[in-house]
């Protein structure tokens, strides 16, 4: 393919609720859209990452930069340019995985739909929809969450998971058990907020059933998190210190985790999301896809990850309304706790004018042929 332009489209998106975490709270979605044109065919990615460099080091307006001055113009000098090759031809550059990961999607994109192929053929999916779980911020009061996990139950969620902080976790979690029983799957996430030094109090998780503990020590801490695994009975699960397969291989030799949450953006693109996949499962590993409050531009394509044979548990593909009055393409809605996935050429939906354009903040050429 031949690329002719690539435009950068900042967009920002309320929240229908705040969404709490242990890093910081989010009104909104303020992030940018990639599009890709080449030829007769375009292709379109969302960004992976935030305004502040809180859930990692990356941010907007650094991947900005980056795709301007440094990977557009290495895979743009390529002429014909193919997903495969995005990888490679981006390699000499340090770091920057959220960046690459937007740039390989949208030309993923385009390439599959001049092909008339989905993301999910492409990929290797088995099915063709999946169980959808649901990420719940810290709340205000233990009643404010269980009102909060009784509606999502009531929508059919397939799947819990509480955001939990010192302060936040044993007590919130018991009050979840006790008012809807032990077959709820349940799981916590503390994006790093604890250390080793914690672990006696990361013990009282165990009496609870959880289907694991996401993350609980910082993400350069493999060493912790296996002597972690060694005091807990709930299994632990990496996120953030999960950046390429190669992470996940070292991860699970130590021992510093019995399932892997597999974030294509976190780890540089859907192509080493799917190696990530491939270590966990040649292990026998469960993995699970999570979410970065994608609009339906970037959970379109996490579905088709999601149908992966090694996808077991249910991930963060909660529907659209989960997070947006109004969504960028058509919305995806649950149907008895599942989302289908997409099965149209390349991500398998399309981008919505009129949605975009309303909120659309600006527009900026970053190549044009």
């Amino acid at each position: 393919m031949k690329i002719e332009r690539i435009e950068l489209v900042h967009v920002r998106l309320p929240l229908v609720g705040r969404f709490r975490t242990s890093f910081g709270t989010d009104t909104g979605r303020d992030t940018f859209l990639l599009r890709v044109v080449g030829g007769e065919t375009e292709g379109w990615a969302e960004f992976g990452g935030d305004p502040d460099p809180l859930y990692c080091s990356e941010f907007a307006a650094s991947a900005r930069l980056a795709l301007r001055d440094h990977l557009v113009p290495r895979v743009v000098r390529l002429g014909d340019v193919s997903a495969a090759a995005v990888g490679p031809a981006v390699a000499a550059v340090k770091g920057h995985r959220l960046a690459k990961a937007v740039l390989e999607t949208a030309v993923l994109d385009a390439e599959l739909r001049s092909y008339g192929m989905s993301f999910a053929t492409y990929l290797g999916a088995v099915r063709d929809r999946v169980p959808a779980g649901v990420s719940v911020g810290i709340a205000d009061s233990v009643p404010e969450l269980i009102d909060d996990v009784a509606g999502y139950l009531g929508e059919g969620y397939a799947r819990i998971k509480l955001k939990i902080e010192p302060g936040w976790d044993v007590e919130p979690v018991r009050a979840v058990r006790a008012e809807f029983g032990d077959d709820l799957p349940l799981q916590v996430d503390a994006n790093t907020a604890y250390s080793l030094a914690d672990a006696e109090h990361l013990r009282r998780l165990d009496e609870f059933g959880l289907l694991l503990i996401e993350q609980p020590l910082a993400e350069d801490d493999l060493r912790g998190h296996a002597a972690l695994a060694g005091r807990l009975r709930t299994p632990i699960c990496l996120d953030e210190s999960i950046t390429s397969a190669r992470d996940a291989a070292t991860a699970l030799e130590l021992g510093a985790c019995r399932v892997i949450n597999v974030k294509p953006a976190r780890v540089g693109g859907y192509l080493e999301a799917r190696r990530v996949h491939d270590v966990a499962a040649a292990s026998g590993v469960p993995v699970w896809c999570g979410g970065m409050l994608e609009t339906g531009v970037g959970r379109a394509a996490n579905l088709a990850l999601a149908a992966l044979p090694g996808f077991v548990l249910p991930g963060d593909v909660s529907a659209s309304g989960r997070y947006y009055a109004e969504d960028l393409t058509p919305p995806f809605v649950l149907d008895g706790g599942h989302l289908n996935v997409p099965d149209g050429p390349g991500i398998g939906v399309d981008v919505l004018p009129g949605p975009l354009s309303r909120h659309t903040v600006s527009r900026h050429d970053l190549y044009t042929r």
